[in-house]
């Protein structure tokens, strides 16, 4: 079931879940800067992937709207989420972005 806006706002400022975004971003950033420099958009990836390793605060703040707002993050009701399912909330959030 999806979360009510109220639910989604104080999500996306919950410390715990955005500590968990974050993780996720450095993981999705380590991934970037190991794939081939041939990837579609690499250029603007690859300096994505590094200003998150020096800021992933950062990109927290950038991606943080996006993430709530994932199907996958709205029916398991945010914290409740797996890690396997945030990193893929994470990453087609991120995909979306750039």
């Amino acid at each position: 079931m999806a979360m009510s806006y109220e639910e989604t706002n104080a999500l996306s400022k919950d410390a715990t879940f955005r500590g968990r975004v974050s993780v996720a971003c450095v993981h999705f950033a380590d991934y970037i800067v190991g794939e081939a420099p041939t990837t579609p958009a690499h250029s603007t990836r690859i300096r994505w992937a590094q200003q998150t390793m020096v800021n992933p605060d950062l990109a927290v703040t950038n991606c943080i709207a996006t993430v709530v707002n994932d199907s996958a993050v709205q029916d398991a009701g945010g914290a409740a989420i797996t890690d396997s399912a945030l990193q893929s909330a994470v990453e087609n959030s991120i995909n979306k972005l750039l």
